[in-house]
């Protein structure tokens, strides 16, 4: 099962790759499934003891694991899937899901849950459809997160400033320039290539980035969104983008060049561990005071439409998001655990989990999680082309008039618009 996880790259044009062919097996009756994810090596540690558990409660099914840094894995698995040998099992992001679908690389699952081979009750807020497409289900949770904003608590006390749900982006701007006037450091790390967060910003004014077949906003929107962002890298109120550029991957945040910034709420574990200061999570600004334009992402696990064992790779999918163990030893590693039963497993202890736990259910709980956006083909491409083109603009390489036609020339050549 193929599944793309979560992510950007831009340079994945995968050839069709039809049915049948792919996994292999052993001697002796057994099966072995290939599974490849990317991630640190503290997440591979962590999937090898769940893969030891695995395979301990089914000594039938053995599995050869694979993992690399982001860009690395997408570039092996492009060169496997484009050769009608991916991995049987993989992690997966919505960005992905349509474009490789339409490539014939996907595993539609649905037959394996009338099999009883895969369970898909028992997940959380309406998780279990997150992986489907037009009546296919071509992905499982195994997390859920949602964007926040990482602040440095420290800094913001200092500044006498408390963000609170249902504050404005008005209030959130007048935050950053007071930071900036009294702590010396820029407000943000630089917001304007986020397509996340761009996405949510439009849904709060009743659009979106995209709708099932392109983008969902026009060059008018995108120009005000940018004319915005670099007024406040001049202003200062967003950290310089070039330093922001040279402390990568180190988070800005962490590197002391700004007090906030923009992520996946499951992410805000690297802070602790990076950095020096205090750090918490903070409520997505709004328009209006209420609508926040949130929902919930997903890692997720496909599978490849050319494994010859449909079967073992559903019982491994199965037992990876609904065995408690498993919840134990992962943590929010990949997200809150997707089902009820991992999620109550796993009791966090630290007070980053804790308030990553505490701010996904407070989302839940204020009823403010809405459906996700429909991503068409082609929208890793343009999350890509985002990122890139903003930076160029915040650098001065670029207008914002150049960038915002340069970006839709790019976007609608990706989605065949």
């Amino acid at each position: 099962m193929l599944k793309l996880a979560g992510g950007s790259l831009a340079t994945l044009g995968l050839t069709a790759a039809g049915c049948g062919g792919g996994g292999s097996g052993s001697g002796g009756g057994t099966v072995t499934l290939r599974y490849a994810w990317w991630g640190s090596d503290d997440r591979a540690k962590r999937i090898n003891q769940t893969i030891a558990l695995f395979e301990k409660k089914h000594p039938k099914i053995k599995i050869k694991t694979d993992f690399q840094p982001y860009a690395d894995f997408w570039k092996k698995f492009n060169t496997q899937a484009s050769g009608g040998n991916p991995p049987d099992v993989f992690q997966n992001a919505i960005g992905f899901l349509r474009k490789y679908d339409e490539k014939n690389v996907l595993l539609d699952l649905r037959e394996q849950v009338t099999a009883g081979n895969l369970r898909m009750d028992g997940f959380r807020a309406g998780l279990e459809k997150f992986g489907e497409v037009d009546g296919k289900l071509l992905g499982v949770p195994v997390g859920s997160n949602s964007m926040a904003l990482v602040i440095d608590k420290t800094l913001f006390g200092k500044a006498g400033i408390t963000p609170r749900p249902g504050w404005t982006w008005g209030e959130f701007h007048a935050a950053l320039a007071k930071i900036r006037d009294t702590q010396g450091r820029a407000g943000d790390s630089g917001m304007y290539g986020v397509m996340y967060l761009y996405d949510l910003h439009l849904r709060q004014h009743g659009k979106a980035f995209f709708t099932k077949d392109g983008l969902g906003f026009t060059e008018a929107d995108l120009t005000d969104w940018w004319t915005t962002a670099y007024a406040g890298v001049r202003s200062g109120i967003h950290a310089a983008p070039g330093k922001v550029a040279q402390v990568k991957p180190k988070s800005a945040v962490t590197a002391e060049l700004a007090a906030a910034e923009f992520t996946w709420d499951n992410f805000a574990v690297r802070y602790t561990a990076e950095g020096k200061s205090q750090y918490g999570l903070a409520p997505i600004p709004t328009t209006d005071g209420k609508k926040t334009g949130q929902y919930l992402g997903s890692l997720m696990l496909s599978g490849s439409r050319r494994t010859k064992h449909p079967k073992e790779v559903a019982q491994f999918i199965d037992f990876m998001v609904h065995d408690p163990e498993v919840a134990r030893i992962m943590g929010f590693d990949r997200g809150v655990p997707a089902t009820t039963v991992q999620y109550e497993a796993f009791k966090p202890t630290d007070p980053v989990a804790q308030q990553i736990a505490a701010y996904e259910q407070q989302l839940v709980d204020t009823g403010v999680l809405e459906t996700i956006t429909p991503h068409p083909a082609g929208a890793d491409i343009c999350e890509s082309a985002f990122l890139r083109l903003a930076e160029e603009m915040a650098l001065g390489r670029r207008s914002v008039g150049d960038a915002v036609k340069q970006y839709f020339t790019e976007a609608k050549t990706a989605l065949g618009s």
